[in-house]
This record gives C-alpha cells, structure tokens and sequence, in this order.
C-alpha cells in the first residue's frame, strides 16, 4: 500500500507530500488544486508506460506545467515578487509504499533541441520500504548512467543506453539484474484512473458491441456489457447481484441482441421489457459504469476516481459509497470529489476500512493540505 505521495513544481503544487490510507477522499474548494493533484498521479502512472512526454505535451509540454511562482514559495500577506533561482527547474514525482519507494525529476533539455518543451529525466531511484535511505536505495539513475545495487552489496555501474526522456521503468527489462524495477513496474502500471466516462447519447456505452471477456473496463466504457457480463460469470457475481439491488430496488442486469452485438439491459420491476443502454437515464447508465470499473476481477494496486458522483441522483451516492468502502477494502483507493454528500455516505460506510480526509486548500497560488504544518509532513526524502 502507498503510504505517500509528493509532488513538487507541479502547476499549483509547489510543494506537497501526502499521507495515504486505504481510502483517501480528497477535497477542497473549486481551484484548490484537487485536478492537479489527479493529474500528478495519472504522470507518475504515465512514466511507467512509457507516456510521460506525451501526457506532459497534451498540457502545452513541461515549461506550462511548472510552478509559475517563486521557487520558495510566497508568504502570506507579502507581495510576489522576482527571485533569482539557486537550483534547477524541476518537475518532481514520487510516492513511498510498504515495499517500495520511486522518486522522477523532470527538468528542461540543456542541450539544443528541436523539442524545447519536451521534458528530460535527469534522474530516477527506486529503494526498499516508504522512506528513502541510502542503505535502502536499489536504483539510482542520472542521465544515462544506471546504478544497480547487487546481492552482496556492492553497486554496479553501467552505461545505458536509455535514452534521457525514457523512463527505467518502461524501458530497463533485466529480471536477474533488476528484479525491483520490474516490481514497481507492474504495481504502478496496474494503477487504474476512472474521470468523466460519457453517458450522452452518443456515449460510446450506449452502444452494441460485439461481446468479448473485459476483465477491465475501458477508459471510455464502450465494453460495458461485456465487462459486467464477465463480472457475473468468473467474477463477483453477488456483489454485482447486491451493487444493482441497492440501487434499484428489484432490478437485474442483462444483456440484448442478436448475432454478434449486445449491449447493456436493465429489468425493472413493472415494466413488461428491459430498459436498452440507449433508454438509460444518464445517472443510471454511469452507476453501471462505476460498479463495472469497480468490481473488476483483475483489481488494480491503486483505484483513483475522479469526481464519482457527477451526473448521478442524490438516492444512488448511498450504494456507491457501499461500493466503493467494500472496494476499498482489497484495493487502494482515491476519491477525488466535490460532493460533501459522497463524504458524508462514505463516512457512514466506512466502519473498519481506515479512511483519510485530504482536505486542499491554496495559499497565494499554492496548494496545502489544510491543518498540514511543516512537522506534520509524513517522513518523505528527495534524491539528492
């Protein structure tokens, strides 16, 4: 379990380093920051994959995404003003779990480039347990060379030939000779992230679809018949059974079509037909679509929801906050929301699962965790 999370440089997250929980909601007013900190986990996520500049280029590259005020930040009640930099432009990721810790800094191309906006890692480690310590460090990476600590030891040294945007978690694969970073790897690239899944009326879960085993539901929910469908016949099935029930009283999920193309049905109590996807209300169609996303049988190291209770009826936030604490409870999660309602339920919910409020708020341009002073920041050390 991921027991913390910094970023730094980071839009409005000049400096911040979470404590995590099992199920983490984090709140805040609009602006405080709640988005960024989503995003700074979607990169970290990214930089397994390979995807990191791409992500970083949808967003204007990274000289738009660095923190725009002074390095030191600006204290309450005094004017912003012009500094002279001492250290170098930096985007910072990194998170400490129980088995492993990973750190990425990002900086500018100092060479001539025909890609000015596209970021640089100029350095990378990985090491045992949540904090970093220089007994514990496995991996340790500046430009291209590569540090590996050995079975009895010592280090190796190498030069790669990792090129300097690339991270070593997509691109070093040595199970003998870096058996951490392929653990890491695979426990951040199984992070799941769930934002605005359509449910207009070309939604793409509107539609049939030729049905397939989905053991993970796709990012645009276009598979949802077959990914509840697979939940039912090697997945939860009682817990699909008890998600729909809680939230529509007498109701069934089902599958409609004919030769290669189904799509989502739903039995009401009633009715003398089942309700087509292309019938569903929009908050009934995107229930459907957390409890698919959340009842997966191949479940994620980390769940990171954006905003659940958007477009959804008051009466169904009571089941979805059930789902989501009995997720919880085999899954990391993070509820980004604007709902104090969802909290609320959630709350009423959680009775055994540790839950932690992140409460955001900004401070001249600044995102902090709300009540967070200097020596109430969880033990966290950036590489030197």
């Amino acid at each position: 379990m991921i027991r913390t999370l910094a970023v730094e440089g980071y839009r409005s997250l000049r400096h911040l380093v979470l404590p995590l929980d099992r199920l983490n909601l984090v709140t805040g007013a609009n602006g405080a920051g709640k988005s960024s900190l989503y995003r700074s986990l979607r990169l970290l996520a990214d930089s397994a994959r390979g995807g990191v500049i791409t992500a970083l280029a949808r967003e204007g590259g990274l000289a738009s995404t660095l923190w725009a005020g002074p390095a030191e930040g600006t204290k309450p009640g005094r004017r912003t003003q012009g500094t002279v930099r001492t250290t170098p432009v930096a985007l910072k990721l990194g998170f400490g779990a129980d088995e492993f810790g990973y750190a990425l800094d990002l900086g500018l191309p100092q060479l001539p480039t025909a890609f000015p906006f596209d970021p640089v890692i100029r350095r990378e480690c990985i090491w045992g347990g949540p904090v970093l310590r220089p007994s514990a460090l496995f991996l340790e990476r500046t430009a291209g060379a590569i540090r590996l600590r050995e079975q009895d030891g010592g280090w190796l040294n190498r030069i790669s030939a990792i090129r300097e945007h690339d991270s070593v978690l997509s691109e070093l694969a040595d199970p003998y000779r870096a058996p951490e970073v392929m653990l890491v790897r695979e426990q951040v690239r199984s992070w799941r992230f769930y934002d605005h899944v359509r449910t207009d009326a070309g939604a793409p879960a509107r539609a049939a679809q030729i049905p397939t085993r989905t053991l993970v539901l796709s990012g645009d929910g276009a598979d949802l018949a077959s990914a509840l469908t697979t939940i039912g016949e090697i997945g939860d099935a009682d817990g699909l059974a008890r998600a729909i029930e809680s939230a529509f009283p007498g109701s069934r999920f089902r599958t409609e079509g004919s030769g290669t193309r189904v799509e989502v049905a739903l039995t009401q109590p009633g009715l003398l037909r089942p309700l087509r996807a292309a019938e569903l209300s929009d908050g009934t169609l995107r229930y459907l679509l957390w409890v698919a996303a959340l009842l997966s049988p191949r479940p994620p190291e980390l769940f990171v929801l954006n905003e659940p209770e958007t477009s959804l009826h008051p009466e169904l936030l009571e089941p979805l906050s059930q789902l989501i604490v009995e997720v919880a409870g085999r899954t990391q999660t993070v509820v980004v929301t604007h709902s104090d309602a969802l909290m609320a339920a959630i709350d009423r919910a959680a009775d055994g699962v540790g839950t932690g409020r992140l409460e955001l708020t900004k401070e001249a341009g600044e995102t902090k965790l709300a009540g967070q002073g200097h020596l109430d920041e969880p033990n966290w050390r950036w590489p030197n």
